[in-house]
């Protein structure tokens, strides 16, 4: 069970550069013959500066991966609530091995507070997710499933800058052609990074002179917080907590669009469930499965989650799970109204297309735009515009 839940965790992290406008042009020209296209890496690598000898060894075992590509156009989108999936992700043993890993590196997570600013619960949760505090981290030929990514067309300039920066590592001593291993689509180690993160924001933790995220857990801990620095982590700050709001909240104020000073939303009524708010920092009211479920207030940090994934149903989980480590409450999941089936989800968002909104795709998934599409619309009919999508909304429709 480990093995699935962290091989999605895997399959998610890397969900994120879908979209076409975040992907840049290829290096070189895709498809073809896979020897050719190594060929042309091999040229590319050479007119970097790269020695023959090197760029010779580097390349010399790689192979094409087919399950790389099934791997890739299998992927998958989590489309369980947030109640359900959460649930589902945190168990009590993983509550109590994170709990164990602060304990046992408490000394590595002082340094990442005091030198980055992250909050040793945030490193933690992603770390359990993305592969079970290093207990499975994947298992697919690193090299070959970049080249293999890097031939296909689909993405093709996502994959080939990877290859040099791989390449970079293998110079210095920290990556090997044959034995370095990840998830499918390139990223290593305990925080599952891509080759270029580890060049940019890779940091020696243990002090032996090099940056290996597979073996060494402050590595992987304090490269991953430094990765979050550089992403725009703001030192020191929160990034989620659980709140009360009042049943005449506007429901049209909240979502992941929608920043206000937490000092107006607590003039509203808001108020912290365990704590205090921040009322010097703006935020966003945070509600999964609507009006009557679950809700947070993010602050600004909770943005940079969305840097590290762009699945809502994942980051708020991750989210919430440090605030757990760190000795938060087990969230109030209220009585929310029950969602809709994938069926219904496609028909809602046909019916939201028919009527002017952009929800992308067709494919029974609440994505941001179907979110968004749902709430105006609620607003429009009358309904808690709270974009927790349900029948009432659809029959309304």
């Amino acid at each position: 069970m480990k093995k699935l839940i962290a091989a999605v965790a895997l399959s998610l992290a890397t969900a994120s550069p879908s979209a076409a406008q975040d992907i840049p042009a290829p290096l070189v020209e895709c498809g073809g013959s896979f020897s050719s296209f190594v060929g042309r890496m091999k040229d590319l690598a050479l007119s970097r500066g790269h020695d023959a000898g090197t760029v010779n060894n580097f390349f010399a075992s790689v192979r094409q991966d087919g399950a790389t590509l099934n791997a890739d156009r299998g992927q998958g989108f989590f489309q369980k609530p947030f109640i359900e999936f959460s649930r589902s992700l945190i168990s009590q043993n993983r509550i109590d091995n994170g709990r164990a890993n602060l304990n046992r590196y408490s000394s590595v997570f002082d340094r990442m507070e005091r030198e980055y600013g992250v909050s040793r619960g945030v490193l933690t949760a992603f770390w359990a997710f993305e592969t079970d505090y290093g207990g499975f981290q994947g298992n697919f030929n690193t090299l070959n499933s970049l080249m293999t990514l890097s031939h296909d067309c689909r993405r093709p300039g996502l994959f080939q800058p990877q290859v040099l920066a791989a390449l970079e590592l293998y110079k210095s001593g920290d990556f090997s052609p044959t034995g370095t291993t990840g998830a499918w689509a390139g990223e290593i180690g305990m925080v599952q990074m891509l080759p270029s993160d580890i060049i940019e924001a890779g940091v020696d933790g243990d002090g032996d002179g090099h940056v290996r995220l597979k073996t060494s857990a402050p590595d992987a801990l304090l490269s991953g917080a430094n990765m979050l620095r550089e992403l725009g982590w703001r030192a020191n700050e929160p990034w989620l907590q659980e709140v009360v709001v009042p049943q005449n909240l506007d429901w049209t104020k909240t979502g992941t669009d929608n920043s206000l000073p937490t000092s107006q939303w607590a003039s509203m009524g808001v108020q912290a469930r365990n704590g205090q708010l921040r009322t010097d920092l703006p935020g966003k009211i945070i509600l999964p499965q609507g009006h009557k479920g679950p809700a947070f207030i993010a602050y600004p940090n909770f943005d940079i989650y969305f840097e590290w994934n762009q699945s809502f149903t994942y980051v708020l989980t991750a989210a919430y799970f440090a605030t757990r480590l760190e000795g938060g409450p087990i969230y109030d999941a209220g009585n929310p109204d029950p969602g809709l089936s994938g069926g219904q989800m496609k028909a809602l968002q046909q019916k939201l297309q028919a009527r002017g909104h952009d929800v992308g795709k067709i494919d029974g998934i609440l994505g941001a735009g179907t979110r968004a599409a749902a709430q105006a619309e609620q607003a429009r009919l009358g309904l808690p515009a709270d974009a927790w999508p349900t029948a009432a909304l659809l029959n309304a429709l």
